[in-house]
């Protein structure tokens, strides 16, 4: 069935955010902010060899580097797009919106739980890779294993920023289901070239994610998701040259 690894991976990031928000009635405000830190760090480290893995080559002259203008130029430039968007305005309204709706208004983790917890389960190759493949012939595996680690992201983010995290699966389901639909029909239009650098640059945005949640917000991170079409509008014009 087409479709059914997104349906699986919205079903565990509600599953885990629920149980995380049980763990949480029985934390105390200390044990909260341990959490919080320990996943800062995780989600720096994460971001940091995902982007380094993509940077760092073994040759035989020792340890040289990669991609560095596509990562200056896909920073950059998207982090420019986003801007003139603002999408992390509009990323923040939706946050609203939810929260409003489910009468949350007292809780002020709700917004950042949301935007952060979706930036992190959304933006990553997994995500691409798994949804393309559910598209083209039905193997939902990737995406399968995504939702494992997904819920376990969200048991722990649903345990200290609240009922926001559990709202991340809005945007995963449209966005990795949209991706699935586009799959279906026009079959695999990603070459191995793009997702590589889309995990590239998605691990340098998750870093950012990291630092975010660890040392208050410093990054717009939502502001510089037009990154990750950089690296696809690259391939296309080197290969047309």
């Amino acid at each position: 069935m087409i479709g059914l690894g997104t349906i699986i991976n919205t079903a565990a990031v509600i599953l885990g955010g629920l149980l995380g928000l049980l763990l949480k009635n029985g934390l105390k405000q200390r044990i909260q902010d341990i959490l919080m830190q320990g996943c800062g760090l995780a989600v720096i480290f994460i971001g940091a060899a995902g982007a380094l893995s993509k940077m760092l080559v073994v040759t035989e002259n020792g340890i040289e580097t990669k991609g560095t203008m596509l990562l200056i130029f896909s920073l950059v430039l998207g982090g420019i797009a986003g801007e003139l968007i603002n999408i992390e305005k509009w990323l923040d309204v939706l946050g609203e919106k939810i929260k409003k709706a489910v009468k949350a208004d007292g809780d002020n983790k709700f917004v950042e739980g949301f935007v952060n917890v979706s930036l992190i389960i959304c933006v990553g190759a997994m995500a691409i890779v798994g949804s393309i493949q559910d598209g083209i012939s039905g193997d939902f595996s990737m995406l399968t294993a995504k939702a494992v680690l997904d819920a376990v992201i969200v048991v722990v983010f649903a345990s200290t920023y609240g009922i926001g995290a559990i709202f991340s699966a809005i945007p995963i389901f449209v966005y990795q289901g949209g991706i699935t639909l586009i799959a279906a029909f026009c079959g695999s239009f990603v070459s191995d070239i793009i997702i590589s650098d889309l995990s590239f640059i998605g691990s340098a945005l998750i870093f950012c994610v990291g630092v975010n949640i660890s040392f208050g917000k410093k990054f717009r991170v939502g502001n510089m998701l037009p990154a990750l079409i950089v690296p696809v509008i690259y391939e296309a014009v080197a290969g047309l040259l």
